[in-house]
């Protein structure tokens, strides 16, 4: 358990927007090495009470061991966060004071040669985050048809070179399965003309990236779970999420604009017609993110954005 390592990204932030006070209900929806969980605890003291959630068992036994000092204040589950609703159903907790989402994969989960999300080390091509369950990325690379492969690579991965990446996976697994990561990491290398490689990022960075997501669905799960978790939400309860590409951050962008908006009438009617109303006032115009100090202490931080929103 001392080996898990995950470093939470902008902690005080978190905490300074997420607001936890004596009493409330606080959800860590991707709970990795508790970082943002005990900071919650305590700024929650004497009673406040966590539910933490991640779909990485590895993840929970540790959190468990480093949250047990806080004892029936604390209960996890092993859940994707899309499915707040079901676990509030199921504990009997009808709102939550506030959740905090640190969205994408951990350094643990990237640092741990055998999980397969890195292609620094050979090992089998995995990406789960939830072992136990699910299609590995092996899987999807080796029987997705070639135009669905060109898909995910080129949506997930924003990848210029996808359709000539989908390619090359294709016509690779005719004559042999692909299972391992250093197999595609060369399949990928291939496909991109060395001309075109960037300089400070390695060619296969953003198909694996895009496999990643659709393994683990990661698109899917965050929408469904920012609405689950505003639903959620008492009056004045607030929302916190940190994500680290354009592609979580437009979908966190976009669920808090349309939530924040009230009147959708055209504007060549005289009044509202349509009732709707804002469910949510946003916390944070521009992203926050990480400060220089931050930065040179945990690069991976550069990367962070920060929105918060609170329920109206």
């Amino acid at each position: 358990m001392g080996e898990f390592r995950h470093i939470s990204v902008l902690y005080e932030e978190v905490l300074h927007y997420l607001a936890p006070h004596p009493g409330g209900i606080y959800v860590d929806g991707t709970l990795g090495g508790a970082g943002h969980a005990r900071g919650v605890l305590e700024a929650s003291c004497p009673d406040g009470m966590l539910l933490g959630f991640d779909r990485d068992q590895e993840a929970l036994a540790v959190a468990a061991a480093r949250l047990a000092p806080y004892g029936s204040r604390v209960r996890l589950f092993h859940e994707n966060f899309c499915r707040l609703p079901d676990v509030l159903a199921r504990e009997g907790i009808e709102s939550i004071d506030g959740l905090v989402l640190d969205v994408g994969v951990s350094s643990h989960q990237l640092d741990k040669a055998e999980r397969g999300f890195s292609f620094q080390q050979d090992a089998p091509l995995d990406m789960r985050m939830d072992g136990s369950s699910g299609k590995t990325a092996a899987d999807l690379v080796n029987t997705l048809p070639e135009q669905e492969l060109e898909r995910i690579i080129r949506d997930y991965g924003e990848e210029r070179w996808a359709r000539r990446i989908a390619a090359f996976i294709v016509a690779a697994r005719t004559a042999e399965p692909i299972t391992t990561t250093l197999r595609l990491a060369d399949l990928v290398k291939g496909a991109i003309p060395r001309a075109r490689w960037e300089a400070r990022l390695h060619p296969a960075t953003r198909t694996f990236q895009a496999i990643r997501i659709a393994v683990n669905e990661e698109l899917e799960s965050l929408e469904r779970g920012l609405i689950a978790g505003v639903e959620a939400l008492k009056s004045g309860g607030r929302i916190v999420v940190i994500s680290f590409h354009s592609l979580e951050d437009r979908i966190v962008k976009n669920v808090f604009n349309e939530l924040a908006r009230g009147c959708v009438c055209p504007k060549s009617i005289p009044r509202c017609i349509c009732g709707k109303l804002p469910v949510v006032r946003k916390l944070t115009g521009k992203p926050v993110i990480a400060g220089q100090d931050e930065i040179a202490a945990n690069p991976r931080s550069r990367s962070a954005k920060l929105r918060a929103a609170e329920k109206l």
